[in-house]
């Protein structure tokens, strides 16, 4: 499977499908709509949204970056479809977030995920993400686990 990364706009089109598609996959997972502690990523937020594209342009993944302080940046809404799961779209997305935030002065990526999401933890796990105390909206919630990764010094 070939693919395309690009920076888009929070609102667009096909990122907007993907994160509603993410929504109904957490939803069903966790059985309700209540799952995100703390405030969900807006356009006013996000500092980098990346969508994935198939050459057809058909949307595949998505993910984004909002920064916590002068270092450090929370990645957030990183979804896959199903059919694109395991052609590496994943990977390859997560490391241009990386880029981007290394671009960006960034030294630092925290993420939230769930207890629901074995799939989440394996991958963030293997792409070597170090878990970490619950952080901010986060913390107390029987339903997080908290992964960060210090990056590299030189963006690629």
């Amino acid at each position: 499977m070939t693919w395309s990364i690009e920076e888009r706009a929070w609102n667009d089109p096909a990122g907007t499908a993907l994160r509603v598609a993410q929504r109904a996959e957490l939803d069903a997972r966790y059985g309700s709509g209540d799952h995100e502690p703390g405030t969900a990523p807006s356009a006013a937020d996000i500092d980098v949204f990346l969508v994935a594209t198939a050459p057809d342009g058909h949307p595949l993944a998505c993910g984004a970056l909002r920064r916590l302080d002068p270092t450090t940046a929370e990645i957030k809404r990183m979804f896959v479809t199903p059919p694109a799961r395991g052609s590496g779209v994943a990977t390859a997305l997560l490391r241009a977030l990386e880029t981007a935030a290394a671009h960006r002065g960034w030294t630092t990526l925290k993420l939230e995920t769930g207890t629901a999401q074995p799939d989440a933890i394996r991958f963030y796990e293997r792409e070597g993400y170090t878990a970490i105390p619950l952080f901010g909206a986060y913390e107390g919630s029987p339903q997080s686990l908290c992964y960060e990764r210090h990056l590299p010094r030189n963006p690629r």
